[in-house]
């Protein structure tokens, strides 16, 4: 079985790549996603309130300068509606770190 495939307006045949994950670890909160995206897929949360992979690690590690958080940055993007997502891949684009990670969906 293949996967979805869309074509351009010039006919040209395309697999759309949807949305799978969103690294919040890597996540500076910067809004470009959010504003690239042309469907409802993004939300900004409260980094304390995202579930994160690594609860072990202490907030000095967590929000180092090294990893470019600081203690101003408290805001992160969310997926809201991962079901949304029509596969452009915009976001991914102009992310400044690479949160995003897209796959084609089986038809």
């Amino acid at each position: 079985m293949g996967n979805i495939t869309g074509v351009t307006r010039g006919g040209i045949e395309w697999v759309p790549a949807f949305i799978i994950d969103l690294n919040q670890g890597n996540c500076i909160g910067c809004g470009r996603c959010y504003k690239a995206c042309p469907r409802d897929v993004f939300e900004l949360v409260d980094r304390e309130d995202m579930d994160a992979a690594d609860e072990d690690l202490d907030d000095d590690d967590y929000y180092d300068d090294d990893d470019g958080f600081s203690d101003d940055t408290s805001m992160v993007m969310a997926i809201k509606n991962m079901m949304d997502c029509i596969g452009c891949e915009a976001c991914s684009r102009v992310c400044p770190k690479k949160c995003m990670t897209h796959e084609p969906q089986a038809a």
